[in-house]
Parts: C-alpha cells; sequence; structure tokens
C-alpha cells in the first residue's frame, strides 16, 4: 500500500484525509476492537463524537494500541446542549477524559443550533490553552454559516457534511472557499446506497483498475482534496477501504464521476425538523 495522504489546513496542521468513522459503532467494547483492527491496519485517523456514546472505546483503543498519541488524530464533536460561554469549556474537559487524552486533535461543533457563537468563543480559548489542536463545525449549511465564520477569530478549518459523487456540494465548497475551510464528507458512499456502488459509470472505472467500487469512490474523493472517514465493523472493509493509494483515477474517470452530480442527498430534514428532533436528545457522560 502506498502512503496515506494529508490535507493541510488553514491552522498550519496536517490531518490523515483517510479515516475511520465510529458513527453508530455501538458501544464501548464493538468499538474498541474496531478502532484498535483500524489501527493495527494503518488508520491514524479517527472521527467521532459525544453524541455517538463510544469515545471511551476510541480512547482505549489508541492506549491500548503502543502508538504514540501523537501519531494518531483524534475529532470528536460537541452537542448543542453543550453549547455556550463556560459550559462549553466544561465540556470540553469531560470530553478529554472520556477519550483518555490531554488534548483533541479536531474539535466540531456537531449542530448549527443553540449558542454555537458562544462555544466558539470557549472553543477559540482552548486552542490557546492546548487543549484543542484545530477547530471546526459540522452540518452548518444555512446562513448560520456565515454568521459564525464572521464572528469567529478562529476560522473553521473543517465543515463536516454529507457529501459523496451523487451531491458534491460544489456551492457549499464555494461558499468556505474565502476562510480556507477543508470539507469533510459524512456518507462518503452515500449512505452504501445501491445506485451509487452500481451506478455503470463507477463499475466501468472499478473494472479498469481492479478495484470495488467502493474503492474508486473514495478514491474520486482522495483526488478531490475531500477528507473522508467510511465506518465498518469489518475487518475486510476496513483493509478495502484503505487501499485506495496504489492507484490513481485519470483525468476523464474523474470528469466522469463529477458529471454524476445530481444533488441527491440521503439525510433530508428541514433546518424547523432538524431542530424539533435533535434539540429533544442530550447525550450522556
Amino acid at each position: 500500500m502506498n502512503e496515506q495522504t494529508y490535507v493541510t489546513l488553514n491552522d498550519g496542521t496536517r490531518i490523515p484525509q483517510m479515516g475511520i468513522g465510529v458513527y453508530m459503532v455501538a458501544g464501548d467494547d464493538l468499538t474498541e476492537r474496531t478502532v484498535a483492527e483500524a489501527l493495527r491496519l494503518g488508520y491514524r485517523h479517527v472521527d467521532t463524537a459525544h453524541a455517538y456514546g463510544n469515545e471511551r472505546g476510541v480512547g482505549r483503543a489508541i492506549a491500548r494500541s503502543g502508538i504514540d498519541r501523537d501519531e494518531v488524530w483524534v475529532t470528536s464533536k460537541l452537542w448543542p446542549s453543550e453549547y455556550g460561554e463556560g459550559a462549553t469549556s466544561a465540556a470540553i474537559d469531560r470530553m478529554l477524559a472520556r477519550l483518555g487524552t490531554d488534548h483533541l486533535d479536531l474539535l466540531l461543533l456537531h449542530q448549527q443550533f443553540g449558542d454555537y457563537l458562544g462555544a466558539w468563543r470557549d472553543m477559540e480559548r482552548a486552542v490557546a490553552e492546548g487543549r484543542v489542536r484545530s477547530i471546526g463545525i459540522s452540518n452548518f449549511e444555512s446562513d448560520r454559516l456565515e454568521e459564525l465564520c464572521e464572528a469567529a477569530t478562529i476560522k473553521p478549518s473543517v465543515l463536516q457534511v454529507e457529501c459523496h459523487p451523487f451531491y458534491q456540494q460544489r456551492a457549499l465548497k464555494e461558499r468556505v472557499s474565502r476562510y480556507g475551510t477543508a470539507i469533510e464528507c459524512w456518507y462518503p458512499l452515500g449512505h452504501a446506497d445501491a445506485g451509487l456502488l452500481g451506478n455503470g459509470v463507477i463499475a466501468i472505472i472499478a473494472e479498469a483498475h481492479g478495484k470495488s467500487a467502493a474503492q474508486v469512490i473514495l478514491r474520486w474523493h482522495i483526488q478531490t482534496g475531500n477528507i473522508v472517514f467510511p465506518k465498518s465493523t469489518n475487518p475486510a472493509h476496513l483493509a478495502a477501504n484503505l487501499d485506495v493509494f496504489d492507484f490513481a483515477l485519470a483525468a476523464d474517470e474523474m470528469a466522469a464521476i463529477d458529471a454524476l452530480d445530481c444533488g441527491k442527498r440521503f439525510f433530508n430534514m428541514t433546518l424547523e425538523q432538524q431542530e424539533r428532533t435533535l434539540g429533544a436528545f442530550a447525550p450522556e457522560d
């Protein structure tokens, strides 16, 4: 396998472009086993969140791996119930305790609700104090995105959103380009949509390279400049997802996948629906 690629963020830090996500990995024990296998395979980037309920499993896997903590990029996310000056600082301390680490590589606001401006001020202080290296946002796609970015002293280093060949987020990328904000992709494989993984264009490209459709899509993300962290608990899938650095897509193949953008997303709640649904949830410590 060829070497992992990196993206240099607007604050100068370098994030591994391929990671593992642990959204919907149930419980700390399974999370620990999954992350331990990922680290053994060569992953050095883990994306979790307080709301996932498995930060302790991530922390245990890293601590028991024998790998130096500074070699593993750890991202986690604050829930809106933790937003607000003072409250966010205390929430960061609890997060560090759950993960068993003295710093986070990347801390995100998980949703665009609540006192996100107050939370951001505490996050900026956490950077100054060395508790957090980089800060960013997740799921900010309304005009609250510009509101936060204009108010911020430290501009978000990343914006984590749904992004895949059927929903490429070109307009959103243009909106954040002025801030130097990189795009991280959840649902990078389109929520395993059969229409995407079985797409004829991707199938032809996959056959030409001796790769799977998923590997071609992940390679497209890498060459596009996106940061990705597909989730799997299957060791074979974990290995296959990481095996995308030994080939490259030609310009015409990239263009063919670019042309698949059709505005199809798999998370379709309105802002109001999100606020009602997500606002009723508060993760346990």
